[in-house]
């Protein structure tokens, strides 16, 4: 087995998380400036067997589609012309961001750690990651 991948997609940064190589655990990864992303991710697939990713699916309360999903479709586009052999999934993102931010505030971090935003994005994309698992 291998691991797989979160990506909380932004304009700006992009936040990942990975599973253990047993699929079992969610644990946050790194953020990373979204121009970077690919070479990045070329560079951690190399090191490490990633099966799948999981990318989160921005959608508001009525069901509708974020401005952000176009970008993130070109991603996609690009994800999979670069590495066939893995899988992409989508899921819903709703609230991680939120979520995120309130684990943050209640794990004791002073509040210039708090007011990272990479930290929120990748908590995002362990929280996407974490559900996406509890669904299997």
């Amino acid at each position: 087995m291998g691991q797989i991948m979160a990506v909380d997609y932004g304009k700006a940064r992009t936040g990942l998380a990975v599973t253990d190589d047993m699929q079992i655990i969610a644990s946050a990864l790194q953020t990373v400036e979204t121009p970077k992303l690919m070479d990045f991710l070329r560079t951690y697939f190399q090191q490490n067997k990633v099966e799948e990713i999981v990318v989160g699916l921005p959608t508001d309360l009525k069901g509708n589609m974020s401005e952000i999903e176009t970008e993130i479709q070109k991603f996609l586009e690009q994800f999979q012309t670069t590495f066939p052999q893995i899988k992409i999934n989508r899921f819903d993102e709703r609230f991680t961001s939120k979520m995120a931010s309130f684990f943050i505030s209640q794990s004791g971090k002073s509040k210039k750690e708090r007011q990272q935003k990479g930290l929120i994005d990748k908590i995002s994309a362990t929280l996407i990651l974490q559900n996406f698992l509890e669904t299997r």
